[in-house]
């Protein structure tokens, strides 16, 4: 069996490639490489170099966008806050501290019908995503069910969805009872 062995060119080839491809980042120096390096003692600066990089196969992280909702209560209290793109309405009323009772029970793992909403018709034939048949039977235990509701934890924040209004009916009914 042969062995090929790599060399700095077919390294920073490959390398090369990589980032053209939009699949390699590279970030600062750590304290592991810098310690090779030292324990190496190499005096060849292009190779010093390649060691005092990490090479990563992730993308870096991105800011995602963020996306203004507003709850609008049965008394007509409206409470306006932002989510980030990615974000479900459960994930944006838990990390917002929304007090809204009994919301979100199960935490998302749809077994309940706690963090149900009510969508604007022409926002809920938008959403990309419609309701599986799980998510419509914890609907069907829901209170003030109509022809828009939808479970927060299963409605997923987009940039097209920025400004949006949901209205949270007036009781909950957590279908794990």
């Amino acid at each position: 069996m042969k062995t090929k062995i790599m060399t700095i060119a077919t390294t920073m080839s490959l390398i090369r490639r990589c980032r053209a491809l939009g699949g390699l980042t590279f970030f600062q120096p750590s304290f592991s490489n810098v310690a090779l390096e030292n324990s190496a003692g190499t005096s060849s600066p292009r190779i010093r170099n390649l060691l005092r990089r990490n090479v990563s196969t992730t993308q870096p992280l991105s800011e995602k966008a963020e996306v203004k909702v507003t709850f609008v209560r049965a008394n007509g209290e409206r409470i306006e806050t932002k989510g980030k793109e990615g974000d479900s309405l459960l994930d944006v009323v838990v990390n917002n501290e929304i007090d809204l009772d009994g919301f979100g029970a199960c935490e998302g793992t749809l077994t309940c019908s706690t963090c149900h909403l009510i969508l604007p018709k022409d926002v809920y034939d938008a959403l990309p995503d419609k309701p599986t048949d799980e998510e419509m039977d914890m609907l069907d235990l829901a209170y003030e069910l109509s022809e828009t509701s939808r479970l927060g934890c299963q409605v997923i924040l987009t940039k097209n969805l920025d400004g949006l209004e949901v209205k949270v009916p007036s009781t909950v009914n957590d279908a794990r009872a």
